[in-house]
């Protein structure tokens, strides 16, 4: 048997081996032929060691790890495959949307909790500053001053003074005059956040959709119907789908509380009626989506309230005239004001605010002073009489210098 010569490499523990056996054919050339056999295999090659994760927390498994799909019974298998991942609903609650009811222990529909709590907050936010300042250190409106400012505005854009009747315009939404408390809620709630011309555009689309007029079937249309109709029914008044969801709860939640759509038991609270006004407030705000600007307004112009509602025009002027502190929000501006103006001038010194603030050049939002103002150039000169000064007000303290705000 010839023998074999096995040649080695220098990377002999890289490349397979290979021997080497002298041909009897080839003998006579004196050559040395490589002949590749195969060899046992190298040594295997071992995978590195994947460290062990740290075991994920319930929260995190509940984060990261999709859905399971339960895989399709096969006919060939006596037993369907069992997965090692268990999702619970405890494991996963969904989160749940504003408003939304939520089973109880019985199976019973209880109302969610963080509606319950935003309403307890909201009237215990009222109740701190029910007929009372926020700011009993600031002195001001006087009373003087509000009747002259009443005076002054009048004789710019005539008397204003509160309607013997209330009636439901049909060619614009309105800010709470009407004679249904829920309608003029509604109204008042397209008017918010945006101008005159789109709540109108707002309000009459969505009598086109569900109907003119107010009546149960048309609240219940509303409610049936969904919030999706209702937000494409107002679009054109901006917010749609937030003030499509306001409604949509607020007329859940009236049904809920009375059987009915209708909230004109309020009207017995207003001017000459047996209620008390700050119960007619306080149930107002009760319900989600309304604060105590809308509350006032529905007050004011429906229910007859002489309630000083303070919108953003309202809020400006005010602060213009010095008759708030600068950082006090539309809510205490309304718990100050609401204290210091008094009743028989709270409506027409409300509607004359909005008026001229959207009408003069230099009072409205960015508005340019030009000193062409007659309330500017009358406070800003101190003609008002300031409790504790005397006839002209001699001392700088005297004037009623204007705080310029914009926006």
């Amino acid at each position: 048997m010839a023998k074999v010569r096995v040649k080695v490499d220098a990377d002999d523990t890289l490349q397979p081996r290979a021997t080497l056996r002298r041909s009897t054919r080839n003998s006579g050339k004196g050559g040395d032929v490589l002949i590749k056999k195969e060899d046992n295999p190298a040594k295997p090659l071992v995978a590195p060691v994947r460290r062990s994760k740290r075991p994920r927390t319930e929260e995190e498994t509940i984060k990261t790890e999709p859905p399971i799909k339960i895989a399709k019974r096969s006919s060939s298998l006596s037993t369907p495959p069992v997965s090692t991942r268990v999702k619970t609903e405890a494991q996963s609650p969904k989160k749940e949307s504003k408003g939304a009811l939520v089973k109880g222990e019985h199976g019973k529909e209880n109302v969610g909790d963080r509606e319950a709590g935003l309403r307890a907050k909201k009237l215990k936010s009222y109740a701190q500053f029910a007929n009372k300042s926020p700011f009993p250190d600031f002195s001001r409106p006087t009373s003087e001053e509000c009747k002259h400012a009443y005076d002054v505005l009048a004789a710019l854009h005539g008397e204003r003074q509160r309607p013997e009747k209330v009636s439901a315009p049909t060619d614009r939404a309105g800010c709470g005059d009407a004679p249904s408390v829920l309608d003029a809620l509604v109204r008042t709630i397209l008017s918010q956040n945006t101008s005159n011309k789109n709540s109108t555009r707002a309000k009459l689309d969505m009598d086109e959709v569900y109907g003119a007029g107010e009546s149960e079937e048309k609240w219940d249309m509303i409610a049936t119907g969904g919030p999706a109709k209702l937000e494409k029914a107002i679009a054109r008044g901006g917010l749609g789908g937030v003030k499509s969801r306001t409604i949509m709860d607020i007329l859940r939640q009236v049904k809920e509380r009375y059987g009915t759509y209708s909230l004109d038991h309020l009207l017995q609270t207003g001017a000459g009626g047996n209620g008390n006004d700050e119960e007619a407030m306080r149930e107002l705000i009760s319900f989600k989506g309304v604060g105590p600007k809308t509350a006032s307004c529905v007050l004011l112009f429906c229910v007859g309230r002489d309630s000083f509602a303070v919108d953003t025009h309202v809020h400006r002027l005010t602060g213009m005239l010095g008759w708030r502190p600068p950082t006090a929000s539309r809510d205490e501006t309304f718990a100050h004001l609401d204290v210091r103006i008094p009743g028989e001038l709270k409506y027409g010194l409300h509607v004359l605010f909005v008026e001229h603030g959207r009408k003069c050049s230099e009072c409205k939002a960015g508005g340019k002073v030009l000193g062409k103002c007659e309330l500017r150039r009358v406070f800003k000169q101190g003609k008002v009489k300031v409790e504790g000064e005397g006839e002209g007000g001699g001392k700088d303290d005297g004037k009623l210098e204007l705080e310029e705000i914009k926006g």
